[in-house]
């Protein structure tokens, strides 16, 4: 038993009381140092930390603002400045994928099916018109009156009994030219074309089209040849075939970029010589319009009369209108052969021209009610002045353009100027020459065989004057021109 009681405390044991002394020998100081030592090397990792995140943000930041700017730089090239949905980087466009598409066959097929079937809907619509009365007219032959006059359209000319007919309605020629162009784009993406700048690939759709066209126009000739009206399937099959296919050329040119890609390749005379005769032809046309316009509002009484006199009703009367509309386009370019001095004929033997005029018993034609009675003569003179005018004006206007491109303090060389001016005058001459050509043709045997201008004398004049109106406004703008002062 021990003799130790419960109220006398134990003394520790040797071990004890060793570990004990050297607890109390250990600096004071000793585990505050520990602990001091601990938070420090924390803070350091909280700093590490901290500085990490702050360089993980800055590259985020940094990141984001370079995905903005090629956000916005996508949205500045974009045709038309409009903003991407959400404020998202647009994906790469993949270029376009061979699956899916259809055969060029079947691709050039519809669309020169559609481009005729749009086309000849309104001249069925027409001539139905025109032929319904009281007691004539059915729907067949308003069909079969559409198909001539769709072939009729596209240069087609029609062999009746009363001779040949191939006085060409331009409005539909237009009409028909601006579906077929839509045709060449239709297929040209069918093709997978688009944008390739490819001129193998918009030859083919031009091609393609052209000849589903030409089939058209041969399927139509045969079915219009019966009875007193003929037309031949060949000639009708080759007409269409070229028609169409430079129609369609034109829409492939700009939907591959081919066009784009010649502008660019083009010298830049070259360039802004075929701008300003444009634009010169337009302002030349624009003339010719106003002036038949004018004619044929001042004889809008004979004009009435003779739609009276066709006793074919309202529907028939409204029809014969609209046939009168469909040749607005040939008054125009008859008027502005008028403008420019060579005149029109109205038949053999006939000349309408400012300086004279002899015309003997003519159809009783809407159209042909503005005619004028005599030469011109006092302010009516004035009007020989007008093709200048617009040569002065395109070539004004191309001056300008080009003094607002240069160097601020520049003023473009004469060469650099009146070398698109003189430009501007044969492509007007070649313009005016072929629509002076279209624009004529046979109204049926003898003495209305020969109607329009003559293409070679229109060539002829308007090449001379537009060249020297366009020469002229060119160097007024350059010599008025002031260059800014130096600095």
């Amino acid at each position: 038993m021990s003799s130790v009681t419960p109220d006398q405390p134990r003394r520790p044991a040797a071990g004890v009381r060793a570990d004990a002394r050297r607890d109390d020998a250990r600096p004071a100081g000793a585990g505050r140092t520990d602990d001091a030592r601990r938070t420090d090397d924390g803070r350091r990792e909280d700093g590490r930390r901290e500085h990490g995140a702050r360089e993980h943000g800055a590259r985020e930041d940094a990141r984001r603002d370079d995905a903005r700017r090629d956000d916005g730089r996508r949205q500045h090239d974009r045709p038309g400045g409009r903003r991407a949905s959400g404020g998202r980087v647009p994906a790469p466009r993949r270029p376009e994928s061979g699956r899916g598409r259809a055969p060029l066959v079947v691709a050039a097929g519809v669309a020169a099916g559609w481009a005729a079937l749009t086309s000849y809907l309104p001249v069925a619509l027409v001539l139905a018109l025109a032929q319904f009365s009281e007691d004539a007219g059915s729907v067949a032959g308003a069909l079969r009156a559409g198909l001539s006059g769709w072939l009729l359209g596209h240069g087609v000319p029609l062999q009746t009994t009363a001779g040949p007919l191939g006085l060409v309605p331009l409005l539909l020629s237009g009409l028909a030219f601006w579906r077929l162009t839509r045709a060449g784009v239709h297929t040209s993406r069918a093709m997978g074309a688009r944008g390739g700048r490819s001129p193998r690939q918009a030859l083919t759709a031009a091609v393609a089209v052209g000849l589903g066209y030409g089939l058209l126009g041969a399927l139509a000739a045969v079915l219009v040849s019966t009875g007193d009206l003929r037309v031949s399937p060949v000639r009708a099959g080759v007409t269409h075939a070229v028609f169409g296919a430079l129609a369609a050329l034109v829409g492939a040119l700009r939907t591959t970029g081919v066009a784009g890609l010649l502008a660019e390749r083009a010298p830049a005379v070259l360039r802004d010589g075929v701008r300003t005769g444009l634009v010169a032809g337009l302002l030349l046309l624009g003339a010719g319009a106003g002036a038949a316009g004018l004619a044929v509002a001042t004889g809008g009484g004979d004009a009435a009369d003779m739609i009276g006199a066709y006793r074919t009703g309202v529907a028939g009367q409204a029809g014969i209108t609209l046939v009168s509309l469909a040749y607005a386009p040939n008054a125009t370019v008859w008027s502005t052969a008028y403008l420019l001095g060579p005149g029109f004929a109205v038949g053999a033997g006939t000349a309408v021209r400012t300086s004279e005029v002899s015309v003997g018993a003519l159809p009783a034609v809407p159209l042909l009610a503005g005619l004028p009675s005599g030469p011109v003569d006092g302010f009516g003179a004035a009007l020989l002045a007008v093709p200048v005018l617009a040569g002065m004006a395109a070539g004004w206007l191309l001056a300008r353009r080009l003094l607002r491109d240069a160097d601020e303090r520049a003023v473009p060389a004469w060469a650099a100027l009146l070398g698109p001016a003189a430009l501007a005058g044969p492509v007007v001459g070649l313009l005016a020459g072929l629509a002076a050509a279209a624009s004529g043709g046979p109204l049926g045997g003898g003495r209305l065989a020969e109607i329009g201008p003559v293409p070679w004398q229109v060539a002829a004049v308007s090449t001379a004057v537009v060249t020297a109106g366009a020469l002229l406004g060119a160097a007024a703008a350059r010599v008025l021109a002031r260059p800014a002062p130096r600095a």
